[in-house]
């Protein structure tokens, strides 16, 4: 079994990550704590709302309930991007060329590598925002749907409408297709294709809970998702994704729930974190499983492999956290 390196921190951990080669911590308390010569802490925020890694794996973009968005690099240096007192900042997001979105209410926030940020306010308050993996364009999700906006052009925006509360937005790597995640237990996608000016829908309902984490593969073939006692993995490889597919359902535990997922950077491996602490990762070519950690305290809230994907970091609700080594 591979060796796990342990972590023990106070209360949730929200998210982790590998900042070059070393593995970093965010809690919810506001705090980051890097394995780097032993464990180093930088306290970032007065409560920590949202945090993701940006394109480069270089840093993590951090919001927090004391309005400010950070960057914190791999030596725990802090830089502050925006700071909007009396507001929570509970969605960030990374793109590329050193951008990072954010939002609080109903108006979404691109600030570019220069400093410049523009404003794009919807009708309702913003759920969760992604960059178009080319070209610097933004997806808001919010109820009743998503909205397309181009940041540097001035084009109209895109309305992408379905009835519901959608709570999150992702691209496809290849920029083809666009899924959210539904306060209802599903997901939806939309087929974007532009020669035809056409969009078309995509239902992926049948998790007997709400998805609340979801993986691209590394070449998009696959999107993986929670919420359910499975990792339930669905096929975009042909030109309508998953439109009368089957997904392919991993790592099946009866009556535990996937908690998070997290394909490999390079190979179309999952790992899969479920609510008792356990870790699989599964191989998608033959569905073969090798267990990576035991359970333990709480449930699995975030993984993350490192670049060269010898490495594991999990991270879970009861702030047991660690560093697992899958080539030992």
């Amino acid at each position: 079994m591979p060796t796990v390196a342990p972590l023990d921190l106070e209360g949730h951990v929200v998210t982790c990550a590998f900042l070059g080669d070393i593995p970093v911590f965010a809690t919810a308390a506001g705090t980051i704590h890097r394995l780097d010569g032993g464990e180093k802490v930088t306290e970032a925020h007065q409560g920590l709302l949202a945090c993701v890694k940006d394109t480069s794996n270089q840093t993590l973009v951090t919001g927090g309930e004391d309005g400010k968005v950070l960057r914190i690099a791999h030596d725990g240096s802090v830089t502050e991007l925006a700071h909007v007192p009396r507001k929570w900042i509970s969605v960030v997001a990374a793109g590329p060329q050193g951008a990072v979105g954010y939002s609080y209410g109903k108006v979404a926030h691109v600030r570019l590598a220069d400093g410049t940020t523009k404003e794009f306010s919807e009708e309702r308050t913003v759920e969760g925002i992604d960059f178009a993996p080319k070209g610097m364009r933004i997806a808001v999700a919010r109820y009743n749907g998503v909205t397309l906006h181009w940041v540097g052009a001035s084009g109209a925006p895109v309305d992408l409408e379905w009835k519901g509360a959608h709570t999150g937005v992702t691209f496809s790597p290849d920029g083809r297709f666009i899924v959210t995640t539904m306060q209802e237990n599903a997901l939806h996608g939309w087929k974007l294709d532009s020669k035809a000016n056409d969009t078309r829908h995509m239902r992926m309902t049948g998790y007997p809970s709400k998805v609340k984490s979801l993986s691209w593969s590394v070449k998009g073939k696959w999107l993986a998702s929670s919420g359910a006692p499975a990792a339930i993995v669905w096929p975009f490889s042909s030109k309508d994704g998953p439109m009368g597919k089957a997904p392919l359902e991993l790592g099946t535990r009866a009556n535990i729930m996937v908690s998070q997922v997290a394909f490999h950077p390079a190979e179309e491996v999952l790992a899969i974190g479920f609510v008792d602490g356990m870790i699989l990762a599964v191989r998608i070519a033959d569905g073969k499983e090798a267990l990576l950690r035991r359970p333990g305290k709480g449930a699995i809230t975030s993984l993350g492999w490192s670049a060269t994907g010898k490495l594991v970091a999990f991270a879970s609700d009861a702030g047991d956290c660690g560093v697992i080594d899958i080539t030992a």
